[in-house]
């Protein structure tokens, strides 16, 4: 027993030791190639509200919660799924704080601030497309004859400087030969806008559906919409991913873009057009005020959550990049072949079985309309 255990000795040490270089080599090797330590938490962002005594998430992010696939499917992997509420008077800055601190890993917003904190340095990658934009309204008020955009030359404008349906405007004002200092431009929070424009504080003012909704109050009254306008001057909102993120946790970022690609199919389907209406009012506007903003936009409801990269979306954001580098908004132009990742949604459709749900050209939505002058019709 004694010269067995003599005579293995030598062998033992010489396993200890292969085992202490291996160890060694995978560490340097780890070092070498910049892995990342794996995830415990995957963190979303989103625009929430406060409803019947709790916050809730509209749009995709209500319903991917509401699914609880992609909860189910991090946990397999020993990773929670964590979202963090954002109020939208400050959603853009306060997204873009998280990116910046490593907060959030994911977030669906707008293109404006978006292309702001790249711009900034927040190495952010739009990883999918999520529907075909928001529409943007021109609302003036009550006793003010106006029926264009020409004709509020000299008045007062309410244009929250900065959010993404400042481009719309910009688009508008260009159509008509006009310039922001053709205005008197109040740069005011939406919340405040319905204040100033009852008072007569402001003639004006550019917002996004809640425009509609100071008509339906009787504050003022819509010349013009996005409605009128190409499909490109609609402001968009995608999903975002914190660029460091998404290339160390490719995988990981594959089964959120699965969940949005789920959730946009769910919500596609006609059957649930009302439920999905519902979603999108609760502690923001009235279900009519949605419903309205959604019709007579020439877009097929199927094909309003169509998450299929196009040409047209890579333009709009080269037009967002080239506005805001222009207008001095931000100091370095954003390279949009390097922002758009079109890794993952391909991968998406063929998991889900959907590559034939969505038409190759939906997300272009519908044919550009005719550019109006402002006038509405």
């Amino acid at each position: 027993m004694a010269t067995e255990g003599k005579s293995s000795r030598p062998w033992a040490i010489l396993v200890a030791v292969l085992a202490l270089l291996g160890g060694a080599l995978a560490f340097q090797l780890h070092r070498a190639s910049g892995s990342a330590a794996p995830a415990r938490t995957v963190n979303i962002a989103g625009i929430a509200y406060p409803y019947e005594g709790r916050q809730v998430y509209n749009g995709l992010t209500g319903i991917i919660i509401q699914q609880g696939w992609l909860k189910q499917e991090l946990a397999k992997r020993g990773v929670e799924l964590a979202f963090t509420p954002i109020p939208t008077a400050v959603g853009g800055p306060l997204i873009n704080e998280g990116f910046s601190g490593k907060r959030i890993d994911f977030a669906s917003y707008g293109d404006f601030p978006a292309i702001i904190a790249v711009s900034g340095g927040v190495p952010l990658k739009l990883v999918a497309p999520v529907g075909q934009g928001q529409n943007s309204y021109l609302v003036v008020r009550n006793g003010l004859p106006a029926k264009t955009i020409a004709d509020l030359k000299g008045k007062r404008i309410a244009l929250h400087r900065g959010r993404p349906w400042e481009l719309p405007f910009s688009k508008l004002l260009d159509a008509n030969g006009l310039k922001l200092s053709d205005f008197t431009i109040v740069n005011i929070n939406p919340s405040a806008t319905p204040a100033a424009l009852a008072s007569g504080n402001v003639d004006a003012t550019f917002l996004l559906s809640d425009g509609l909704l100071l008509e339906q109050r009787g504050v003022g009254r819509v010349i013009w919409s996005t409605k009128q306008a190409p499909a490109d001057w609609r402001m968009r909102a995608e999903l975002f991913g914190r660029g460091d993120f998404v290339d160390h946790h490719p995988e990981l970022t594959q089964i959120v873009v699965n969940a949005f690609v789920r959730a946009a199919a769910w919500s596609a389907l006609e059957e649930h057009r009302a439920e999905v209406i519902h979603q999108a009012s609760r502690g923001a506007l009235p279900e009519a005020i949605v419903a309205k903003d959604y019709a007579e936009s020439g877009i097929a409801w199927r094909d309003r959550f169509s998450p299929i990269f196009t040409p047209d979306i890579a333009g709009h954001y080269r037009s967002v990049a080239d506005y805001t580098y222009a207008r001095g908004l931000v100091r370095n132009k954003v390279d949009v072949d390097a922002l758009i990742d079109q890794r993952f949604v391909p991968n998406a459709l063929r998991d889900l079985k959907l590559d034939r749900f969505w038409s190759a050209g939906s997300a272009a939505a519908a044919a550009p309309a005719p550019v109006s002058t402002g006038k509405n019709s």
